[in-house]
């Protein structure tokens, strides 16, 4: 019988010499992008800014060559609230990761007990048996150590910490993804804002002009030359201009509070930085977008929810492994006794050693139905993984598209303010001549007023759409490391410290 036990207790550990390193459950690949074949990237002819294949530009703020812009998004990397709340769950993952590690380490308890004990007469019998007559108090020391050590025989631990791995690199291109939304809505709000503080300037130059047709009618008026219609069309045209100011001006101070939350401050705290107007800013005249293949690959959606597939993936291998026994070595170290002088005496020694097995033998179907949910979500992620890389796709065609249209609408609008204005300066010399009456110079500056704003959002649109096109493109998310120093590689590596 003794040498059965010696059997049992040996087998364990050569057991386990010779099955560790086997992992159970379906090992990840890399799913690979093909991407459809692209239309030429060139805009074609009739357009000042040119895509062409290239190398993305991760700074591509900083070609628009608008220096308030490029601090603006400075100060972004290191004052947006969310990219700092997505920094926050980069480091949750990163110690979620140590904690799944752990389980396949060592680990050792130490233990202290000192008590003071009273054993009943009418209790059941214990090891303890005072003498007939002694007194049934007495005292414990107890000090020593504990130990246990998972195997990891099938792979369930290093499962869960590929899967942990990935959660962290999902975590880091979420931070990513954040980085890119919020450079992308800093700029175009930046554009935005210069675009309505443009069309503050129309409005005021055709005010001025407005008051000047006031001026013009009134001198004709008191000359008997012009009648009450043409005073009160003039009134009224420099009543209705001057009405579309006080909406740009309220649009204006709520653009500038949209890159003050950006950044983290209080409303009105970049007035008076950003009240003075700019241009609205231009496009570079060649656009880098990328090579087929290449683009979608870097943006941090596709990348996170590669990660999330990952991760799912790892979670179908710890459903595997549940299957499988775990093998667990103990072990204890202790001195114990009833008196404290002998505690550290070497009769007081005592231990325990030995392996210990967990056999899942019935269960009620709990692992089945966890491995069909592992599985189940797996599938799940890889068409989720499949839905993003097709609508990264659709988004940066469509980006190239109206990027591309808005540029050649901006030809004809160009064109037509062009000759409004020059259809203003006759309709107001005939005017001036008695050639014609004041309805044709009301109409054309209405005309005018138009197509100038149609220009100024042309503008906007056409930096906007660029703006546009980097994000689809998955360009500027760089600012989140160069802001806080982390990427996938240097998370794993903090989380094995």
């Amino acid at each position: 019988m003794r040498a059965l036990r010696l059997v049992t207790y040996f087998s364990g550990p050569t057991i386990a010499v010779g099955l560790i390193g086997c992992t159970v459950g379906p090992d990840y690949q890399s799913p690979e992008i093909r991407e459809e074949s692209r239309r030429p990237a060139q805009n074609g002819e009739g357009v000042p800014s040119q895509t062409v294949q290239g190398a993305v530009d991760i700074t591509w703020w900083k070609s628009f060559r608008d220096v308030e812009l490029s601090s603006l998004v400075e100060r972004l990397a290191a004052q947006n609230l969310d990219l700092k709340t997505a920094a926050e769950r980069v480091i949750q993952s990163v110690a979620q990761r140590r904690i799944a590690a752990s389980q396949g380490l060592p680990h050792i308890d130490g233990q202290s007990l000192n008590t003071y004990n009273r054993q009943s007469p009418n209790g059941p019998i214990s090891l303890f048996v005072p003498t007939p007559g002694a007194s049934p108090d007495y005292a414990l020391f107890h000090d020593g150590l504990t130990s246990s050590w998972q195997l990891d025989l099938f792979g369930r631990v290093r499962r869960a910490v590929e899967a942990a791995d990935a959660n962290a690199l999902a975590a880091v291109e979420n931070r990513h993804g954040v980085a890119l939304a919020a450079v992308a809505e800093l700029a175009q709000s930046y554009v935005q804002l210069r675009g309505i503080q443009d069309r503050l300037g129309i409005a005021r130059r055709n005010l001025r002009l407005a008051e000047e047709n006031v001026e013009l009618v009134n001198n004709r008026f008191r000359n008997g030359v012009a009648t009450t219609l043409d005073m009160a069309q003039a009134r009224a045209q420099q009543a209705t201009i001057a009405a579309t100011v006080p909406p740009l001006r309220a649009r204006e101070a709520e653009l500038i509070n949209v890159i003050g939350l950006l950044l983290g401050e209080a409303p009105r705290a970049l007035e008076a930085e950003l009240r003075r107007p700019r241009i609205i800013p231009r496009a570079p005249r060649k656009v880098p977008v990328g090579l087929p293949g290449t683009s979608v690959r870097r943006r941090p959606d596709v990348r996170e929810a590669e990660a999330r597939l990952h991760e799912a993936t790892a979670q179908t291998g710890v459903a595997v492994a549940n299957f499988y026994p775990d093998v667990t070595l103990n072990g204890a170290a202790a001195v114990e006794s009833l008196h404290l002088g002998n505690l550290f005496t070497p009769t007081s020694a005592a231990f325990a050693v030995g392996p210990s097995f967990s056999i899942p033998i019935f269960e009620g179907g709990r692992l089945r139905g966890a491995l069909a949910l592992s599985e189940a979500r797996q599938r799940e992620t890889a068409i989720f993984f499949q839905e993003t890389v097709l609508r990264a796709w659709k988004e940066v065609d469509d980006a190239l598209t109206n990027y591309r249209e808005a540029q050649r609408r901006r030809v004809d609008i160009a064109r037509s303010v062009t000759e409004n204005q020059s259809a203003l300066q006759a309709a107001r010399q005939r005017y001036s001549e008695g050639a014609t009456n004041f309805l044709d110079v009301t109409a054309t500056q209405a005309q005018l007023l138009q197509s100038e704003n149609d220009l100024s959002d042309s503008d906007t649109q056409i930096a906007a759409g660029l703006v546009n096109l980097y994000r689809a493109l998955g360009g500027g998310w760089e600012i989140a490391d160069s802001a806080y120093g982390a990427n996938g590689v240097s998370a794993r590596n903090r989380a094995r410290q």
